[in-house]
């Protein structure tokens, strides 16, 4: 679908491309994780996680710039081979999901993680130094869930912050993860026929917004209390990723009618 031609779709994308940008640009927490839920409310997911791309690999460009080899390479050897593995999984098994699987599965991924940012389930579950098994898990996991959703950052975060790495070192080592893992994420994109001319065309428009979300995010990371902007924008993202969920399984529930 032309998402130009609506003006709600439209407006989906612009909010979830300055979400994403905000993040990006210093306000933090992974709420880059709310781009795909966002426009998968009036287009097809798939869809929306093709825009995106793009998009963040130009901005992956931009963050890998400002922490240049600051990162730990011990921990990206840990992660970075499984992530490979999880984005083979998911290129694999993207022909068989079809539209109402994959809202299930993103409004899974918001839910849990906007759970997991008010509980800390996960965080507990990896209190301690999380070793070999726990990189190659969480590493897979993340590459999994970046394919589908680009919503690689939790799984990593419940591998690394157990970790107690500098913060520069850790910011730097996220980075330079996700630039990596968007960047070979192209190739199945390309080859599964997601980068079409009118995903990219939109890519490209779209493109300034997140440029001017990323100059949004630096300004409000010095003038917005942190707490209550995480407080409002948690809360969204469970909204919307409850709203998925049920849009998925109604759509479930329809398809598992027509075949009885």
């Amino acid at each position: 679908m032309n998402i130009l031609s609506d003006p709600l779709t439209l407006t989906m994308a612009v909010l979830a491309l300055l979400i994403v940008g905000i993040s990006k640009g210093g306000m933090g927490g992974g709420l880059g994780v709310l781009g795909v839920p966002l426009m998968a409310l009036t287009m097809p997911p798939a869809q929306a996680a093709a825009i995106l791309l793009p998009i963040l690999c130009v901005m992956d460009l931009m963050a890998l710039k400002a922490f240049w080899k600051r990162w730990s390479w011990a921990h990206l050897q840990q992660l970075l081979p499984a992530a490979l593995l999880g984005i083979a999984i998911g290129a694999l098994t993207f022909t068989y999901f079809r539209a109402s699987d994959v809202r299930l599965l993103v409004g899974l991924i918001a839910v849990g993680f906007a759970l997991n940012y008010w509980f800390k389930p996960f965080q507990r579950l990896a209190m301690g130094k999380p070793g070999a098994k726990s990189g190659i898990f969480w590493g897979s996991i993340a590459g999994f869930t970046s394919f589908v959703a680009h919503a690689g950052g939790p799984p990593v975060n419940i591998y690394l912050l157990p970790q107690k790495l500098d913060k520069t070192v850790y910011q730097a080592t996220t980075v330079l993860f996700f630039t990596i893992v968007n960047y070979v994420k192209l190739i199945p994109y390309a080859a599964l026929g997601q980068f079409n001319s009118t995903n990219l065309s939109t890519s490209v428009l779209l493109l300034p917004i997140a440029a001017f979300g990323i100059w949004l995010g630096y300004k409000l990371h010095h003038r917005v209390p942190e707490k209550q902007f995480f407080q409002v924008a948690y809360v969204f993202l469970f909204l919307t990723g409850c709203k998925l969920m049920v849009d998925g399984i109604s759509g479930l529930a329809t398809v598992t009618k027509s075949l009885l």
